[in-house]
């Protein structure tokens, strides 16, 4: 890794700053253009040393008090056709297949965000109404933990090697 990829990696594992520009910010930020940042971003993504560069967003900073992992039982036949119905509401931040266990039937995932466990649970409902899967559970998010961006470059405060 060259200098500027080092660069480029310690200013992206502290976060994409929140902006209308991030990432003329954050190439300003290392010293370079924007156009300089981003070819080395689209290089290690054709490179396959990164798959995406995306945020981690803390759901009750921005007005969602209310959320839950919503496990469904969804039969094998129906996977494609409800997990994109379900992907596709403004409520649902992620849904995913995961094998069923044996005490554990749920096979479809979904994290969904509300303003409050009202809006929460109506929006169950209207998820359960039109996908006519009724046997769901819905593991309520009691509190976010810390969300940190991976390191990668530790930077030496000592001032030695």
């Amino acid at each position: 890794m060259n200098h500027l990829e080092q660069n480029i990696l310690n200013a992206i594992q502290h976060g994409i700053p929140l902006s209308k520009t991030p990432y003329q910010d954050l190439a300003a930020d290392i010293g370079i253009s924007d156009a300089q940042l981003l070819t080395v971003l689209r290089q290690w993504q054709s490179e396959k040393k990164i798959r995406r560069l995306g945020a981690i967003v803390n759901h009750f900073q921005i007005g969602h008090g209310a959320g839950a992992m919503v496990v469904w039982n969804v039969p094998k036949d129906r996977i494609d056709e409800v997990g994109a119905l379900f992907a596709a509401q403004p409520r649902v931040s992620h849904a995913y297949l995961r094998p069923p266990q044996d005490k554990w039937p749920y096979n479809v995932y979904t994290m969904v965000h509300a303003s409050d466990n009202e809006e929460l649970e109506k929006t169950l409902e209207t998820m359960s109404a039109e996908s006519e899967i009724t046997e769901f559970r819905a593991l309520k998010t009691v509190r976010e933990l810390k969300k940190v961006p991976p390191t990668y470059i530790i930077e030496n405060s000592c001032g030695g090697s």
